[in-house]
């Protein structure tokens, strides 16, 4: 902020003097204060040298007197409007800051640090958005930047929202399409991908066979309902569109999963299953009881979930029971989460890639993780208004000794 003012001050002093510094000189030069007094002189020693008589020498000085006053009046103006312009440049350079600069930014409460959180400046950015909108609601591309910055901060219910009326707006427009429905598998209970989700992918497949992105969530939508050929029609359509790195080695994975489901075969242990396996006794089956020598470096995240005795009488034992692993910098979306009953607290469960939501969204591909557990009356994986929840700091994602959760805060 020092620097700022000082950078500033010399600004302002540098436009004064481009100002001033004219007007300075003018006002010296038709200044008369020395040459008056100069004439006046010569006239009393012309009077005490006899060259003019007293008649004479009152005339001329009452001639130079009124010379002198018409003078003044000028001068007096100049250093008037001097005085105006040095008061006035700095109060108008001030003005025109506040109204149209940002000086709330010279405030170091106001300034975000740069560590990848979402700051006061991102909630304000979506409330002006948000703001902007309702007057404006024909806005397509103001909803979809809305939808994306509501689910980079995790607010999926108001996300989908905004999608469902971008959407509205652009029915034509495939990118958005595929957007809004990969939304609705998100804010799903059960994150799958059906209903109008998988009718909205249909038809940018019907219109562009060719769509990655919809050719990946199909088959992922195929795979959730044990269409294993499908699933894998689906993704060795796709293969060919992708060039050579991660995300083709990805989908490869899935199409070697795909077969091992489809022949009964144990599945590849570097695949990873694209539906969330759902309940304890699912996750078992599908988990080896150790990991292989292929997947030792597999991160695999064991989770001991216990009830806060003062929360004993807000537990509801038929309520839904998320336990989850997030990144802890990165999409807000769980990279892997298991769906058990209240009635079973405490446990214990294990989080791994087995239970990932989205094959492109793997724990091994973040350094960290938050692990969550929440108690949802609604059966609704986002958190709702009265759900018991706690949330771990963010941990090393290949921690090996179990990480113990109390669930003791009630969402407001």
């Amino acid at each position: 902020m020092l620097i700022f003012m000082v950078c500033a001050a010399s600004m302002v002093a540098a436009a004064l003097a481009f100002v001033l510094v004219p007007l300075l000189r003018h006002r010296g030069t038709t200044g008369d204060g020395g040459l008056v007094a100069r004439q006046r002189r010569a006239l009393d020693e012309a009077l005490a040298a006899g060259v003019i008589d007293a008649d004479e020498h009152a005339r001329k000085r009452a001639a130079l007197a009124s010379t002198s006053a018409a003078s003044v009046a000028p001068s007096r103006t100049a250093f008037a409007a001097l005085l105006l312009v040095a008061l006035l440049l700095p109060a108008s350079a001030l003005l025109l800051y506040r109204l149209v600069g940002a000086p709330q930014a010279l405030d170091p409460a106001n300034l975000v640090a740069a560590d990848g959180e979402h700051g006061p400046d991102m909630a304000q950015a979506i409330a002006a958005l948000a703001a902007r909108l309702k007057e404006q609601p024909d806005d397509v591309e103001g909803w979809a930047l809305l939808a994306r910055a509501y689910q980079a901060t995790g607010r999926a219910g108001e996300s989908l929202d905004a999608y469902r009326r971008a959407h509205a707006l652009a029915k034509d427009n495939a990118a958005l399409t595929v957007e809004y429905a990969q939304a609705l598998a998100v804010a799903a209970p059960d994150h799958r991908i059906d209903g109008e989700a998988r009718a909205l992918l249909d038809g940018v497949l019907a219109a562009d066979p060719s769509n990655q992105r919809a050719l990946w969530l199909v088959g992922i939508s195929d795979f959730q309902d044990g269409k294993f050929d499908a699933a894998i029609a689906r993704w060795n359509t796709l293969l060919p569109l992708l060039g050579p790195g991660e995300v083709a080695d990805s989908v490869r994975e899935q199409i070697a999963l795909a077969q091992a489901r489809r022949d009964g075969k144990e599945p590849p242990a570097a695949a990873t299953t694209p539906s969330r396996e759902s309940g304890a006794a699912s996750t078992a089956a599908s988990t080896p009881s150790a990991p292989t020598a292929a997947s030792a470096n597999t991160p695999r995240l064991t989770v001991q979930v216990a009830l806060d005795p003062k929360l004993k009488d807000r537990l509801d034992p038929a309520a839904t029971l998320f336990v989850f692993a997030r990144a802890a910098s990165g999409p807000p979306m769980p990279l892997a989460i298991q769906r058990l009953k209240a009635s079973q607290l405490p446990l214990t469960v294990t989080l791994d890639e087995s239970t990932g939501m989205l094959p492109n969204l793997k724990l091994s591909m973040f350094p960290q993780v938050v692990i969550g557990a929440r108690v949802s009356t609604s059966g609704n994986a986002m958190p709702q208004s009265g759900d018991l929840q706690v949330l771990s700091p963010p941990t090393d994602v290949h921690r090996t000794d179990p990480i113990a959760l109390v669930i003791d805060q009630i969402v407001p």
